[in-house]
């Protein structure tokens, strides 16, 4: 697999928990953005050797705050650049209130195949406590608006855990997702990340977050309610119908090599993370200038790149493969781990067989904390 992310870090505005490159107000650089942008993948083509890409995500931020016609001559450049196949996952972010259909349209016919919806509550009073831009409405518009522009592979994202929230108001939000009979869903468990507005709410003592009980009883809805809906859970937080997985987000989970694109991106390749300049001011001002957009270079050593791949494959449902793991680092998990991962395996929270091991169904509500234990 080939997989490329690039990176638009634009909003209308910067939610409380946000802690991604995403910077609102900046509409007046977003040709100049594009155009920096479109240099990075024009001179990462020239040494890259690999085949035509498999999946392509573009992400933020919010992408479709740039026109369908920038949107479109980045896919182009990445096309004329590195080949794309022709059954490639082109995705894009998407947040309610930004896309128009005709814009829609035009992503359509120019190849973006998947859009992910950044839904995250269909509830005022969970936008609100969000900060989110959009309503609830509109919301079900975008729905509606992609799938008259023909789009066949739609991801909402929605989030849980939220301040104030209670089981019976995420199952009416879950309800309604369903509802909409999206080919993917993504449910995210709300982290306070250092930085954010909500830290410093939290610090203060003035967010109401639910319980652990609370939480454990929202993902024990997400198993049912998906199950029954025909939706298969194949990463700790994603569901999916058959044949609609992320392909791009499973190259991060198999810890695969991907290329990367715009400010605040990370790329790896041949063992090698690293992560641009997130300030996309500072960024445009690099590439114009000839100079290196990259801040943070890590080398993983052989342990280290180990250890990551056990944890991110860990997360899906179907574990990791033994027969993988030995061909790609000559290191099986049973003898790296020891005690640690026998406790895990005696305590029924993980399970083996000869071709995998993976967080068994007695551990899936628990998963965070027993890969914690594997790091």
């Amino acid at each position: 697999m080939s997989s490329l992310y690039i990176h638009i870090p634009f909003c209308q505005s910067k939610c409380g928990y946000c802690s991604f490159s995403s910077w609102p107000g900046l509409e007046s650089v977003h040709a100049s953005y594009v155009e920096a942008v479109h240099r990075e993948l024009t001179e990462t083509a020239k040494q890259y050797s690999g085949g035509p890409l498999t999946t392509l995500f573009f992400g933020g931020g919010t992408p479709t705050m740039l026109s369908s016609r920038q949107l479109i001559r980045l896919l182009n450049c990445c096309v004329d650049s590195f080949g794309v196949e022709r059954d490639a996952e082109v995705s894009i972010e998407a947040n309610p209130g930004t896309i128009e259909r005709i814009q829609l349209d035009d992503l359509k016919k120019a190849g973006f195949s998947r859009v992910s919806v950044g839904v995250q509550s269909f509830l005022a009073e969970d936008l609100k406590a969000l900060g989110r831009c959009h309503t609830s409405s509109e919301a079900v518009s975008a729905i509606t608006d992609l799938r008259a522009a023909g789009f066949e592979n739609i991801s909402l994202d929605l989030m849980y855990g939220l301040p104030n929230q209670t089981v019976e108001s995420w199952c009416r939000n879950l309800e309604k997702a369903i509802a909409l009979d999206p080919e993917h869903i993504s449910m995210y468990q709300l982290t306070i990340e250092d930085g954010t507005a909500f830290a410093g709410l939290a610090e203060r003592g003035m967010l109401d977050l639910p319980s652990e009980e609370t939480i454990i009883a929202m993902d024990e809805v997400n198993l049912s309610r998906t199950g029954s809906a025909g939706y298969d859970w194949y990463e700790i937080s994603n569901y999916a119908k058959p044949g609609f997985r992320c392909r791009h987000n499973l190259a991060y989970w198999h810890n695969e090599e991907y290329l990367a694109a715009g400010a605040g991106a990370v790329s790896y390749l041949g063992g090698v993370r690293e992560r641009r300049v997130d300030d996309p001011v500072e960024y445009m001002a690099r590439i114009m200038a000839g100079n290196k957009t990259v801040i943070e270079r890590e080398h993983l050593a052989q342990d280290d790149a180990f250890k990551e791949t056990v944890i991110m494959g860990l997360r899906l449902t179907e574990g990791v493969k033994l027969e993988q793991l030995q061909a790609r680092f000559g290191m099986d998990p049973f003898s790296y781990y020891g005690t640690t991962l026998k406790k895990l395996l005696d305590a029924g929270f993980m399970e083996s067989s000869d071709t995998h091991l993976r967080v068994s169904e007695k551990g899936r509500l628990l998963s965070n904390a027993i890969l914690s234990e594997l790091v």
